[in-house]
């Protein structure tokens, strides 16, 4: 057990300190996720009444799309630098490669997230200072980092992994930003009910915790 939690810690130092060098993936992500915000808000004029209801979506369309973004830069820096076939000689189990990799997503996000919040709730003039949002957010994010790191591993084998990922990735992630916006607008409004969705959000993140990395394993081998 603590060889395995050493080697998984390991990878994600690796990602860590690479993204300190280079800045791919958190620069990409939080410049698209502030493109997304300000567009938004020349386009929407806020109000009390109606910030409550557009500010959750357009909060997670913003991150959704700047993962993407991060995603394939991460696995597209393994590829260029054959950092991929490295790895898989590491002896260590390919699942373990997967939850490395997977917590370094989900650590730039966190990050890309704590920069945005702040900006997004200047630019619509409402506090975003609310404990609800913290599980949601983290749990959210759990799912969309342990999906785009499988759909990331996928989509780099193909020629056309900017198409590829979206297209794979989307589709399975939108139930995790719909509960996600609905459970963040429930928080904005005072209402207890956003406790409903943290249930589905738990259980999602638990059924894909187990089928990615098992997924995953068959992606890399070949």
């Amino acid at each position: 057990m603590k060889a395995s939690t050493l080697a998984v810690l390991a990878i994600l130092w690796k990602d860590v300190i690479l993204e300190l060098r280079t800045k791919d993936i958190v620069v990409s992500a939080l410049v698209f996720a502030l493109l997304v915000i300000v567009v938004f808000s020349f386009a929407i004029t806020p109000t009390p009444q109606t910030v409550a209801f557009v500010a959750p979506g357009i909060l997670w369309i913003s991150f959704t799309f700047g993962g993407v973004l991060g995603l394939n830069r991460s696995m597209a820096l393994e590829r260029e630098s054959g950092g991929i076939h490295a790895l898989m000689l590491a002896p260590v189990g390919r699942d373990l490669l997967f939850f490395g990799k997977m917590l370094g997503t989900f650590l730039f996000m966190l990050l890309v997230e704590v920069a945005v919040f702040p900006i997004f709730a200047a630019l619509f003039n409402f506090s975003l200072l609310l404990p609800g949002l913290i599980p949601v957010a983290v749990l959210a994010t759990v799912a969309i980092a342990t999906i785009g790191t499988l759909f990331a591993a996928i989509a780099a084998n193909t020629r056309s992994r900017e198409v590829m990922l979206p297209l794979l990735f989307f589709p399975v992630v939108v139930p995790v930003v719909i509960a996600a916006v609905e459970a963040s607008t429930a928080v904005l409004q005072g209402d207890s009910a956003f406790g409903r969705w943290i249930p589905f959000l738990l259980a999602f993140d638990a059924v894909f915790l187990v089928i990615c990395p098992f997924a995953f394993q068959l992606v890399v081998e070949e």
